[in-house]
């Protein structure tokens, strides 16, 4: 049963509906992010990893350096791993504009593609074959652009005002992707941050900061490994 913590969270996402503006740069690599990848060249060939997602992978209402891709970008460097975290995410996505999209995208190199995207179809009450289909297309252009590239999906939930069944549908669908793709998962982005009012903005659906700093430890848990 849902508390009030995540009934208020619920509240404030069904009221946001499209997750903010559509004006964020599809590729945001930060002047520290160019460094960091200038100094791992000198152990090899840089691999990019790409973020394609929507408002929370852009970072909405932060600098770009705040949002999850750059901190773990901050981890990978830490590390001097071979890596380039590029953020293309974009406020107001949908699947089926990620899937328009992503062509464009798959122009730079692409040894990870961590995909977050279908929050804002379930906000909407899209019907979910309709969103199942745009993630699977997401995955096959991306195989079909870059066959040896490993596949990250971050798993979403939506508001039960569409109906538990709809809800229910909308949070499984990530895993039976996953799965059928033999793409890694991380199970809800928003572990630990969503309906928590001092990591979320005020509109209450977009991570403060400090809720970012969860979000990419939720992320690196699993992108780790693939590293």
């Amino acid at each position: 049963m849902l508390n009030l913590r995540w009934i208020s969270f619920f509240m404030a996402v069904f009221l946001w509906v499209a997750c903010g503006n559509n004006n964020v740069p599809d590729a945001k690599v930060s002047e520290k992010d160019s460094a960091g990848a200038a100094e791992v060249q000198l152990l090899g060939e840089v691999k990019h990893i790409v973020f394609f997602g929507n408002s929370l992978t852009a970072g909405y209402g932060l600098d770009p350096s705040q949002a999850f891709p750059a901190l773990i970008q901050q981890r990978i460097d830490s590390l001097k791993l071979p890596y380039l975290a590029v953020n293309d995410g974009l406020s107001g996505e949908t699947s089926a504009g990620g899937n328009t999209r992503v062509e464009w995208i798959l122009k730079q190199p692409v040894e990870i593609f961590v995909l977050e995207l279908g929050a804002n179809d379930g906000l909407r009450g899209i019907p979910l074959d309709e969103t199942v289909r745009n993630l699977q297309s997401i995955i096959d252009k991306v195989k079909a652009a870059y066959p040896t590239a490993k596949i990250v999906l971050a798993g979403m939930q939506v508001p039960p005002n569409m109906g538990k069944a709809y809800s229910d549908r909308f949070r499984s669908l990530y895993g039976e992707l996953a799965e059928k793709n033999k793409a890694a998962l991380v199970p809800f982005l928003l572990e630990g941050v969503g309906g928590i009012p001092e990591l979320n903005q005020g509109d209450g659906i977009h991570p403060t900061a400090e809720g970012h700093l969860i979000l990419a430890e939720n992320v690196w848990k699993v992108l780790k490994e693939l590293l």
